[in-house]
């Protein structure tokens, strides 16, 4: 099969397309047809070294993907040949011509591939965040970079709990935020006083997508580090006491990936797709990813 691979850390252009042997399922896995792969923030962090989660070298990438169900696995139960499934990439190796797929679930009727790939890794990263936050009715959420892919999703899944959510962009993005069901602020100085006019007494937990060095501040409104979390900011989680959220070791959200059906269905979430890439244009979407400003996902687009 084609597959995206890297044999060295550094910029997209040690990105490259190689053949490497089909894939087969073990037990509990589907193997798919490859259609739609979504670019994660961490992706690139990945392929520059700056992360590093102990494989060696060389790797492949991608973990969201769409497609269908082509092989399964012994005691596969939930999918069948000719299903259409979603879901993370076993191994991060989901940019290719075929993939192997653990954590799964059927898509939903009213989405293709594209907007289906778009969803798996934001979906898990941020019902994690919000259960850890125990995001419930009746409760207030700051969100720190609430434009993203994992920022839109968080906003719109705390407010189908029944949160208020007051969420954090760049000026350009107010009219989006708002759409998604959050009350905007902007950025940078006065941050703070923008959400106290909105909620006087502060907000009851917060979370901090952006990692852009606002942790004391999102402690100030929500009254203590415990009602912080962070998804962005190692060394500050650190520094101030927050809690930073990571999947590889604190347990994971992919209980969403079923749930999100009803929502989509009932018109009360969608994660828009900024740019659709094919396969062999990765390193560009790479840089697209890198360059920031990005309002919802990046997806590559595979075979048909």
């Amino acid at each position: 099969m084609k597959a995206v691979q890297f044999s060295r850390f550094g910029g997209p252009e040690v990105l490259g397309i190689v053949d490497l042997p089909d894939p087969h399922p073990g037990p509990g896995q589907v193997r798919i047809t490859v259609r739609a792969v979504g670019i994660s923030a961490t992706d690139p962090k990945i392929r520059s070294g700056a992360l590093k989660f102990g494989a060696g070298l060389p790797q492949t990438t991608g973990r969201d993907v769409a497609g269908v169900v082509d092989e399964v696995g012994e005691g596969v139960t939930d999918a069948a040949v000719g299903d259409r499934v979603f879901g993370v990439s076993d191994d991060g190796a989901g940019a290719a011509e075929l993939a192997l797929l653990t954590h799964r679930a059927h898509i939903p009727p009213s989405l293709g591939f594209v907007d289906a790939a778009a969803l798996p890794v934001a979906l898990e990263t941020a019902t994690r965040a919000l259960d850890q936050l125990g995001v419930a009715g009746g409760s207030t959420l700051l969100v720190n970079g609430a434009t993203g892919g994992i920022g839109s999703t968080a906003v719109q899944l705390a407010v189908a709990r029944g949160a208020r959510v007051i969420g954090v962009a760049s000026a350009a993005n107010q009219t989006y935020l708002g759409s998604l069901g959050a009350e905007p602020v902007t950025y940078g100085p006065g941050m703070v006083e923008q959400v106290r006019a909105l909620a006087p007494d502060g907000v009851d937990v917060a979370l901090d997508v952006a990692g852009s060095g606002v942790l004391p501040q999102l402690i100030e409104l929500s009254g203590d580090s415990a009602n912080v979390v962070t998804l962005a900011d190692f060394e500050g989680s650190h520094e101030h006491g927050v809690r930073f959220s990571n999947g590889f070791t604190d347990g994971h959200g992919f209980h969403a990936l079923a749930e999100v059906g009803d929502l989509i269905e009932a018109g009360r979430f969608w994660l828009p797709v900024d740019r659709v890439f094919p396969l062999a244009e990765i390193a560009d979407a790479h840089r697209v990813s890198e360059g920031g400003h990005v309002r919802g996902r990046l997806v590559l687009v595979v075979g048909e």
